[in-house]
């Protein structure tokens, strides 16, 4: 899939009713309340060294940046958001999903709520688990980013 293609399953993830259970649901992952897209993904990168897998996750990073550029006119410049400190408040308070989820897998996330959808869009590359593959994902939910 190329970045209109990408751009045209969010869109349409944004106005698709979500399951009421968990699992796939035309090209993505389903849940009650959200959606997770996978746009790329590495295949392999777990046996390869992390000098491979470095110059993957900056790909995707790049990727991710691209899709920004064509959604923030749409949606508004946001600022990244650091997934980190949804990561630490697990720790001690119970987060959400798909947030919970993705702040174990992602670094950090563009984040858009996406006017008269009632609905928030997160693009993020899942790096942190060195023994996985490389991903750039594509949340929609209606759960509000804690």
């Amino acid at each position: 899939m190329d970045i209109a293609q990408h751009i045209a399953l969010i869109d349409e993830l944004c106005l698709r009713p979500f399951p009421a259970e968990h699992g796939p649901s035309d090209g993505c992952t389903g849940a009650p309340g959200h959606f997770v897209a996978v746009l790329r993904s590495s295949h392999g990168l777990r046996a390869d060294g992390p000098a491979e897998r470095a110059v993957t996750v900056e790909r995707y990073e790049e990727y991710r940046d691209a899709l920004y550029e064509r959604l923030a006119p749409r949606w508004g410049e946001t600022d990244p958001w650091n997934l980190q400190t949804v990561l630490l408040r697990t720790e001690r308070e119970e987060i959400p999903e798909p947030w919970a989820g993705l702040s174990a897998r992602a670094r950090v996330a563009c984040l858009w709520e996406v006017e008269g959808t009632g609905r928030w869009v997160a693009l993020a590359v899942t790096d942190r688990d060195g023994t996985d593959e490389v991903r750039l994902l594509a949340v929609v939910t209606r759960e509000a980013p804690p």
